[in-house]
């Protein structure tokens, strides 16, 4: 007599067979298991456009911090007037004798009109002092931005009111003409005609205004921000918690708001570098005597139906940080923030 087989083992044939995996913890954090951060920095990556760029601005800001290295290399500086020193370079209207503004393998940019400056050192400078004040101004903005947009968000109501109104004043204000029309004043009140302004009150005029101007915009983008967080879930948790205003603000809102501030302070320091050029171009702001990108563009305006020359290293360079930068900071953006694809 045969005995049946039982089917009961077959489940368990089956099941070690094809045993249940069990589930990878990293699958369960999202992903890999990689930090927001790392996942920004690999989506930066593959962004070619923003590496390239990210490197044009690196290198445009190791020149400005070995600005006297490079001088000291080359063996000459922004100062001496070789034009005047040096027979041989300037012609008897000031311009250069050598064609192309008097390009040489001694002058690389070739020598200023008139004053017969070394232009490759004056932009080498020019880029230093350029980038040090839209730099600064940056970062000041960036810091009054966050303390004015922050409080006005999570205080609400009347102040943030008032501090609205503010904001939309400054947005409307022409704060290029105003600092055109009264900054001279301002000099002339703060330094008698017979002396010359110094230059350290320049560039701290220039960074006060532009400052003074220039926090409005990302402190009502983080405002609404703050409006929109303090909503939410885990900030109601925080505050029946019994946690501070400061604790909120500085471990619940903060860490949310890192992604908006980065990207504006990354399309803001251009602006402000093209804003104090053209402060610079028309005359106000940084003479004729240091170096800086709006002065040679200025001086390359005056002689440019000469010899193109003496414009063309400045606005190149200039054109190309620009471009560089916004490109960096839309690189930033799309890495920060995956759902936005250009």
């Amino acid at each position: 007599m045969t005995i049946p087989t039982s089917n009961a083992a077959a489940p368990l044939e089956a099941a070690n067979a094809n045993p249940q995996k069990t589930p990878d913890p990293s699958a369960l954090k999202g992903g890999d298991g990689r930090s927001p951060g790392k996942l920004a920095w690999q989506r930066f990556k593959r962004d070619r456009s923003g590496v390239i760029s990210a490197y044009v601005v690196i290198f445009f800001f190791l020149v400005a911090i070995c600005a006297p290295l490079i001088s000291k290399v080359y063996g000459k500086d922004p100062y001496t007037t070789y034009g005047q020193n040096q027979e041989g370079l300037l012609n008897d209207f000031g311009f250069p004798i050598k064609p192309n503004g008097g390009i040489s393998g001694d002058f690389w940019f070739g020598v200023e009109p008139q004053l017969g400056r070394d232009l490759f050192t004056f932009l080498v400078y020019g880029i230093r002092n350029s980038l040090f004040i839209a730099g600064v101004t940056t970062l000041l903005v960036t810091l009054l931005g966050i303390v004015i947009g922050v409080t006005a968000g999570y205080l609400g109501g009347k102040t943030d009111y008032f501090i609205g109104r503010v904001i939309d004043i400054l947005l409307a204000f022409p704060s290029t003409l105003f600092f055109i029309a009264f900054w001279p004043v301002l000099i002339s009140i703060l330094v008698s005609p017979e002396e010359a302004t110094p230059v350290w009150l320049t560039v701290t005029s220039l960074i006060l205004v532009m400052t003074a101007f220039g926090w409005a915009s990302i402190a009502r983008l983080l405002r609404g921000e703050v409006l929109a967080l303090r909503e939410r879930e885990f900030v109601e948790a925080a505050k029946v918690t019994g946690a501070s205003p400061a604790r909120i603000i500085f471990k619940e809102l903060l860490p949310n708001l890192w992604t908006p501030i980065l990207i504006q302070a990354t399309l803001a320091l251009p602006m402000f570098v093209s804003a104090e050029a053209g402060l610079a171009f028309l005359g106000v702001g940084l003479t004729a005597k240091t170096p800086d990108w709006g002065v040679m563009l200025q001086r390359g305006a005056d002689v440019y139906q000469d010899d193109i020359t003496f414009m063309l290293f400045p606005g190149v360079s200039m054109v190309v940080f620009v471009l560089a930068f916004n490109l960096l900071g839309d690189s930033v953006r799309d890495a920060l923030d995956p759902k936005t694809k250009r």
